[in-house]
């Protein structure tokens, strides 16, 4: 599957944004479908994933309560919500995917054979 990661820019602290991740190809429904994000000066870290089949969500404990995880399989994307955004959350947002992904490896990147370009979410205070 190819992925198309989007929807990134600058905002102001305290606002949201959603981001999209589309993949071509046929049995999407059959890819965990995770974002990650990265900074210059800090790991790849994994922030949310929605799971093959029925779509359980995953969240790490930096967004879990301001993100959350959509995803719509008759158009082949996954949206990040992302709300009251901080200057922390400044990164370049990757999303990845892989299929039929035992769901002890979904916070893993290395698990992840897919991955999107990237875009980038600017937060200033």
């Amino acid at each position: 599957v190819q992925l198309q990661a989007s929807g990134g820019g600058s905002v102001q602290a305290g606002t949201s944004r959603r981001l999209s991740c589309t993949g071509s190809g046929r049995a999407f429904n059959s890819y965990t479908v995770a974002w990650f994000r990265q900074t210059p000066d800090k790991e790849r870290e994994f922030m949310a994933a929605s799971s093959y089949g029925v779509g359980t969500t995953y969240y790490s404990e930096a967004v879990e309560g301001r993100f959350a995880i959509f995803r719509d399989n008759a158009k082949n994307t996954v949206y990040p919500q992302m709300d009251i955004l901080q200057p922390e959350d400044t990164a370049i947002y990757y999303c990845a995917a892989a299929s039929f992904l035992n769901e002890n490896y979904v916070t893993t990147d290395r698990y992840y054979n897919f991955w999107g370009q990237g875009t980038l979410v600017t937060v200033s205070s």
